[in-house]
This record gives C-alpha cells, structure tokens and sequence, in this order.
C-alpha cells in the first residue's frame, strides 16, 4: 500500500500534523516554559472574542492555571511578563492586519515584544545581567538532571570527562543563544495558540496553513548577513553574542524555509518520509539542517516555488 501522503486538505483532522510538528519545535527550542507561552496568547485571543461556550471557558481556566502555577520567583515573572508581550503583540497585529499570513503576524509579534525587551533593558541594565543569569542557572539545573539520569542508566557513580565536558559545553552555547531560542520558541508556539484558537471558537481545524507555503520577507536575509558580520569582524563579545543570535535565529526561520521548499516539490511529505527525515534529524542534526538553511537561503533569490509553479501551469 502507498504511504499516506500528509498535505493541506485531507479531512477535517489535517490540522493535527500541523500543530503537533510545531509543538515539537516549542519543546526542542524551549527556554521560556511552553505552557505559559502558550496559555496567555491563546488566553488573550479567546477572551477578545468573548468567554461564551462551555469550550472556550474551560480553556480559560486552564490557561488561568497553567500561568497560576510554579514558583514565583523572578524567572516566573520574567516568562509571564514576555508571554504577555507576545501574546498582546500577536492580538493587536491579528486585529491591525488580519490579511497578513499567519507567519508574518508572529514574527511582527515576536519583533514587536523584543524591541521593547530591549527598551526595558536598556532602561535598567542590571535586569539583563539578572535574567542572564538566571537562564544560564536554569539550563545548568537541566543539564545536572540529565547527568544525574544517564548516571542512573550505567549505573556509574560518575561519567567519563569528555561526556561531561560536551554537555557543559552545549549548555554554554544555549544560554548564549537563548534569545534567539525563545524568538523562534514563541514564533512556534503562537502558531500552535492560532491552531488552538480556531478548533475553541468552532471555526474547524484549518488554522494552520500547509508547511510547504511557509515564507518570509526576503530582505530578511540581511539580519542573517549582519549576523556573520557581527560574528566573524571581531568588534567585541557583546556584538558577536548579538551576531551569533541572528544566526541562530534566522537559521531556524531559513532552515523551516528549507524544509516548505523541499516538501511543495517533493509534492507531499509520506509518513515513511517523515520518519526518515526525524531520523535524519536524530542521527546528523548539523548535516540535515544545515541543507535546509542552504536551501531556505537560496530560495530567497530565486524563489524556486514561484519557477515551479509557473512551469507547471
């Protein structure tokens, strides 16, 4: 029997791939709490169109205890805080320029609350040393679990230095990149409130357009540019941490552009497709996503989707 074909209008469940692959990027980008980032964007565009229906009521009392929940200390502010920039970002944009594709309303969203992150920050200088902090305290609790479990499964009361090493390592580079993480975290995760959105006010399951239509504005690959600019130049590590986020995040953006030019030639993406491909990802994460980028980058200048289309029409 064929593969099943995953594609934009297969039945009123097409939605579900959709949502679930962008919930898998909140979790692998996860920095900010998923569910916060969640709960009070999707709490926010319910409550704009009114609590009527048993539906859209009990998911305002789970958002109200998703965001309740946790210890109130300064991260849990801080996480609320940008999910409420977000989400209120996204609502306006969604009222302002309701024409305007899904992706493009994150984005505007997600560049929106960063400027005024920046603008809290650059009031109070010392609030970003105390965030930077307590993210990089964060991730290194995350990290210590994880040594603590693989410690468990060999049965071994410590690990080899190299293994060590490399965790300590990636938790470095994380905690220096993790704005870029949260942009692309929250980017996700509003697309995973818009698909929640829908199915609540009972207009169907099609909030997510199809992954191979997925692009952005083309003169975005300036960012990247100044990124390795920044990165490669040397003026200082501020200015190379600054370069190395916009690497970072428009290298995700570029390599989900990759991935929609892939998948609209290929005509569909098969379930044994997408096992290979999460596989691919699994086992050669640098290789696969790095062609993705290469190829997102490419389609900026020559806009293979728009040359296929008009070969085949």
């Amino acid at each position: 029997m064929a593969d099943k074909v995953i594609k934009a209008d297969q039945g009123p469940s097409s939605g579900w791939p959709r949502a679930f692959g962008l919930f898998g990027i909140v979790l692998a980008t996860s920095v900010v709490h998923p569910g916060v980032l969640i709960a009070l964007p999707l709490l926010l565009l319910i409550a704009a169109h009114g609590l009527k229906g048993f539906q859209r009521v009990v998911a305002a009392v789970l958002c109200v205890m998703v965001l309740a929940s946790g210890i109130r200390d300064g991260l849990w502010f801080a996480e609320r805080a940008w999910a409420l920039l977000v989400g209120g970002s996204f609502l306006g944009l969604t009222m302002l320029a309701p024409t305007w594709t899904l992706s493009s309303r994150a984005l505007g969203a997600v560049l929106g609350a960063a400027g005024v992150g920046v603008t809290m920050m650059a009031i109070r200088p010392e609030a970003w040393t105390v965030l930077d902090a307590a993210i990089l305290d964060g991730i290194q609790i995350g990290v210590d679990t994880t040594l603590d479990g693989l410690r468990l499964l060999s049965g071994s009361e410590s690990l080899s230095p190299a293994i060590f090493a490399a965790f300590q390592e990636a938790a470095e580079a994380q905690a220096s990149v993790f704005p870029a993480l949260v942009f692309l975290e929250s980017m996700a995760a509003l697309g995973v409130v818009w698909w929640a959105r829908t199915r609540f006010l009972g207009e169907g399951d099609q909030g997510l357009a199809p992954l191979q239509d997925f692009s952005f504005n083309d003169h975005l690959v300036w960012v990247l540019v100044g990124g390795l600019v920044l990165v490669f130049v040397q003026f200082g590590e501020a200015f190379a941490r600054v370069g190395s986020n916009a690497i970072v995040f428009m290298g995700g953006l570029y390599a989900m552009r990759g991935a929609a030019v892939f998948i609209f030639i290929s005509g569909g993406l098969s379930l044994f497709g997408f096992m290979m491909f999460s596989l691919g990802v699994v086992l050669a994460a640098p290789v696969v996503l790095g062609i993705a980028v290469l190829v997102g980058v490419v389609d900026t200048w020559l806009d293979v989707r728009s040359r296929v289309r008009e070969r085949t029409s």
